[in-house]
C-alpha cells in the first residue's frame, strides 16, 4: 500500500484532499523532494513555519542536543534551561512592553490563551474581530475568524464576538477608495463597539496581516488609529502574528511595520522552523492576570521544540535572513506589480516581505473571482516545479510565502514562471 492509499484509507480528509498531489520525501533549504526524486522550489513553507528554510543544520542540531537531555517533563516543574531562556527571548525581540509569554503547541491554542488572558485581565467579556480574518479551527477561534469559507459546516458559534469590516482595499467592504476614505474601515471600529457590543469589549484581535483572508495588507494609519479607538474603549489589543512573524514582512513581526505596541502577541507556525511549539506574550500586567491553575498546556513549551526555537531566532539574525526577506520581496512585488498592467487575469498584488498574495480576477473592471484560474495556476505552477499556496475569501488568491533564505536566482525564477502563467 503507498501513501496515497494509506492516506485514503486511514486519514479522515479534512486536509490531504485540498493539498498537493506530491509525496515529499525531504527538504533543504528553499527545496523539497518528493518520493521520485523530482525537486520542488517551496513558495509556500509549509504556510509560513520554515522561515529558516528546510533541515537547517544548526535548529537540527540544537534540538538532537536537546533530545539527548529531556524531551518532556510538563510545567508543573521548571524546565532546565531553554524554555525560561526562549521567554526571554521572546521578550527581547517583541516589540513594546511584552514581556511574559505562556507557551502552547498551535496557533489557535495561543490565541485562545490570549484571549483568555484579556478577559481576565480587564474583567470583560466581548471581543471585536475583523471580517475575513483568520484564527484558527478550534470552536473558540473560529468565533473569532471572519470567513465562512473556514466557518461552514460548524455553526453556531459562540456568542460575543463583534466584527468590524476589514482593511481590504482592493475590494473594500464599505465600497470606499482607498485615496480619499480616510482610512475609514479603521474608524469602523469604533460604530462596532457602540452598535455590536454591549460596551464590555476586552480586547480587539488583528493580524497586522490578513494571511487566510487573501494576503491582505491594512493601510500604514490603520493600527494606530485602530488600537487607539480600542484602549479608548478600554479593551486590549491582541496581535495575532502566527502567521506574519519572524521575519516573514522583513521585521522580525509585522506589526512593527505599524508603529504600535500590542498587549498581547500571539505566535506560532514560524517560532521553530517546523518544531510544534506556540506562545502568547503580555505585558507584565496583563500576564500576571492568569494565575497558577487558572491555565495549562501538557506539550506546551516542549523543550527540543524551545531549544529549536531558540537556534531558529539566531539564524534568522545571524543570517540576516529579515533583510533577505525584504529583499527578495521588494524584488518580487515590483517585477508582478509590472506585470500586472499587462496580464488580463490579474487585478491586485499585494505584501510585505516574503507574504505576496496576488489576486485573480475574470474582468479587471467587475473584479470577478478567477478562483477556478487561481487552482489551474497553481497546479501549472506545480508542474514546472513551484509549489505555492491559493486562498483568499473567494479561493482566487495565489500566494507566494517562500523560506526567507530564497535566493535571487529563486526569486528570479518565480516571477519569470508567473509572467509567463498569468497572461
Amino acid at each position: 500500500m503507498n501513501t496515497f492509499e494509506q492516506y485514503e484509507k486511514y486519514l479522515v480528509p479534512a486536509g490531504q484532499k485540498v493539498a498537493e498531489p506530491i509525496a515529499i520525501v525531504g527538504g533543504k533549504n528553499s527545496t523539497l523532494t518528493d518520493v521520485n526524486g523530482k525537486e520542488y522550489l517551496d513558495c509556500f513553507s509549509g504556510i509560513s513555519v520554515v522561515n529558516a528554510g528546510h533541515g537547517h543544520p544548526k535548529i537540527l542540531a540544537a534540538a538532537r542536543e536537546q533530545m539527548e537531555k529531556l524531551v518532556h517533563c510538563c510545567s508543573y516543574v521548571y524546565h532546565v534551561p531553554k524554555l525560561g531562556e526562549l521567554a526571554q527571548k521572546l521578550a527581547e525581540i517583541t516589540p513594546g512592553k511584552l514581556q511574559k509569554s505562556f507557551f502552547g503547541n498551535s496557533g489557535a491554542e495561543a490565541i485562545e490563551g490570549a484571549v483568555r488572558t484579556a478577559k481576565q485581565a480587564t474583567k470583560r467579556k466581548e471581543m471585536v474581530a475583523l471580517g475575513y480574518s483568520f484564527h484558527g479551527r478550534t470552536v473558540g477561534t473560529l468565533s473569532l475568524t471572519g470567513n465562512m469559507g473556514r466557518k461552514k459546516n460548524n455553526g453556531p458559534y459562540l456568542s460575543g464576538v463583534a466584527f468590524a469590516p476589514s482593511p481590504y482595499c482592493y475590494r473594500c467592504p464599505l465600497k470606499l477608495q482607498p485615496e480619499t476614505c480616510g482610512t475609514a474601515c479603521a474608524h469602523a471600529i469604533k460604530d462596532t463597539i457602540v452598535t455590536s457590543t454591549s460596551g464590555d469589549v476586552a480586547a480587539f484581535i488583528a493580524e497586522p496581516v490578513l494571511g487566510e483572508g487573501g494576503i491582505l495588507v491594512p493601510p500604514s494609519d490603520y493600527f494606530k488609529i485602530a488600537v487607539s479607538i480600542v484602549h479608548e474603549a478600554g479593551a486590549l489589543f491582541i496581535c495575532d502574528e502566527v502567521q506574519s512573524g519572524f521575519g516573514r514582512t522583513g521585521k522580525m513581526f509585522a506589526i512593527e511595520h505599524y508603529g504600535v505596541e500590542p498587549d498581547l502577541m500571539a505566535m506560532a507556525k514560524g517560532i521553530a522552523a517546523g518544531f510544534p511549539i506556540s506562545a502568547f506574550i503580555a505585558t507584565p500586567e496583563v500576564g500576571d492576570a492568569l494565575q497558577p491553575g487558572d491555565h495549562l498546556s501538557t506539550f506546551g513549551g516542549n523543550p527540543i521544540s524551545a531549544a529549536a526555537g531558540l537556534a531558529n531566532i539566531q539564524v534568522l539574525k545571524e543570517e540576516k535572513l529579515l533583510e533577505n526577506s525584504a529583499q527578495r520581496g521588494e524584488e518580487l512585488l515590483g517585477r508582478l506589480n509590472k506585470h500586472k498592467e499587462k496580464s488580463k487575469l490579474i487585478g491586485d498584488v499585494r505584501g510585505k516581505g516574503l507574504i505576496i498574495g496576488i489576486e485573480l480576477v475574470k474582468d479587471k473592471k467587475t473584479k470577478e473571482p478567477a478562483a477556478a484560474e487561481a487552482k489551474a495556476a497553481r497546479a501549472t505552477l506545480r508542474e514546472q516545479g513551484i509549489l505555492v499556496g491559493v486562498g483568499g475569501v473567494h479561493a482566487n488568491v495565489v500566494r507566494l510565502q517562500p523560506p526567507l533564505c530564497l535566493t535571487a536566482a529563486e526569486a528570479d525564477r518565480v516571477a519569470t514562471t508567473l509572467e509567463k502563467i498569468l497572461v
